[in-house]
């Protein structure tokens, strides 16, 4: 948890609402995985926050790509061409060839059709790509079996298999599962080995571990379902060469969210909390309408307020919609305009991927915390004016 000097700072400096990104605590857990899992490499979804690659480039072997936008910002950083996996379930000629010459470690092909672009584009650079080819996991990402043995019987002197890439989802509770698919994933690459005689080195693996958000979870040891694993992930290492793709799993403790209460109200026998933020910008993974209550602290000048005893209130944002239900039932004593709530565990995602711009409200600041110092990666940014036509 941020200190309360840290959040009276942020109260009386940063207006809400604001993310903050404690980057000792990304190192540190960073440090904690790596020390799990041995000499098998580490990657990070910039999907998951990229406001935090940074911080993370001296702990990470691999940054995985899944955009021409995310591979500009891996640029402007920047992050060297020789740490980037260029993923994406959908790639154009031109996006893959910037990816080719920024000197991408590996490419993904996620069909047919795609390795043919990035065979096509291999050729004409005259630069030679290390490819993973994704098998699906059933859902519209990567390649069947079949179609994987078809790009392997079409081998191009451009082109190196460097291994498979497979990701299955994400919040995953049950380490079976994992173990079924390192399992499945061990055979299908000897398979292959054997049938068409290449050696395809690597596993690309997304194991999509669950980090838990809400009160009521298990926050005893939140690296238990890596711990879980690491004994089925060392079996592989013995196979081929290993990388353990992360973005919630190693990003979400890191991050805060704080929003500011700006009125309090009672209506329809219910209980009121109305805050400057909202669903625009709080997505955890699994919430429906506010219904799972995530850890919250309640701060008023600096200090947290005792809310084991109060009154039941709704808390919501300031969209006009009715979905804008952060906790649909939460207990607070006392609550104050002014006062501030402070969400955790929201480094991944939230950040990126919630509606911010929705009715055109600003977007939040985003802060870094590096030991005690307060550093402005965003600044309040204006959506209106992304959301207004360039021509009338």
């Amino acid at each position: 948890m941020l200190e309360d000097k840290i959040i009276e700072q942020l109260s009386n400096e940063h207006s809400t609402p604001c993310f903050v990104f404690d980057e000792q605590a990304l190192t540190e857990r960073a440090q904690a995985i790596r020390g799990l899992l041995g000499d098998i490499s580490l990657c990070y979804s910039v999907k998951a926050n990229p406001f935090l690659i940074r911080a993370l480039l001296p702990f990470v072997d691999y940054f995985e790509v899944c955009s021409p936008g995310e591979l500009a910002i891996c640029r402007n950083l920047p992050v060297p061409g020789n740490k980037i996996i260029y993923s994406g379930v959908h790639k154009e000629t031109e996006d893959v060839t910037e990816a080719v010459r920024y000197g991408a470690a590996f490419l993904t092909a996620e069909s047919v059709s795609q390795y043919g672009t990035i065979k096509d584009c291999a050729e004409k650079l005259n630069i030679k790509d290390d490819l993973l080819l994704r098998l699906t996991s059933k859902s519209q990402f990567g390649m069947s079996p079949e179609d994987i043995e078809s790009v392997l019987s079409d081998p191009s002197e451009m082109v190196s298999f460097a291994g498979i890439h497979y990701f299955a989802g994400t919040g995953r509770k049950h380490s079976d599962k994992q173990r079924e698919e390192l399992s499945m994933l061990t055979g299908f690459i000897n398979d292959m080995r054997s049938r068409y005689d290449i050696a395809l080195p690597m596993l690309e693996y997304g194991p999509g571990l669950y980090y838990p958000y809400f009160e009521d979870d298990d926050h005893s040891d939140t690296l238990a379902p890596l711990k879980d694993i690491t004994d089925a992930l060392g079996t592989v290492r013995h196979n081929c060469t290993l990388s353990v793709e992360m973005g919630r799993f190693l990003a979400s403790e890191c991050g805060y969210y704080l929003t500011r209460i700006c009125d309090i109200k009672r209506s329809a026998n219910a209980n009121w909390c109305i805050v400057d933020g909202g669903i625009n910008h709080v997505n955890y993974l699994g919430q429906m309408m506010g219904m799972k209550v995530p850890v919250i602290c309640h701060y008023r000048n600096g200090k947290v307020i005792d809310d084991s005893q109060g009154n039941v209130y709704t808390v919501c944002g300031s969209l006009c919609t009715t979905n804008d239900v952060l906790i649909r039932s939460m207990t607070l004593n006392d609550p104050r305009t002014d006062d501030i709530l402070v969400f955790s565990n929201i480094g991944a995602y939230s950040v990126t991927e919630s509606m911010g711009l929705f009715l055109s409200r600003t977007l939040p600041r985003i802060i870094a915390k590096r030991g005690d110092e307060l550093v402005i990666l965003r600044d309040f940014t204006e959506s209106w004016k992304i959301n207004s036509p360039d021509r009338v």
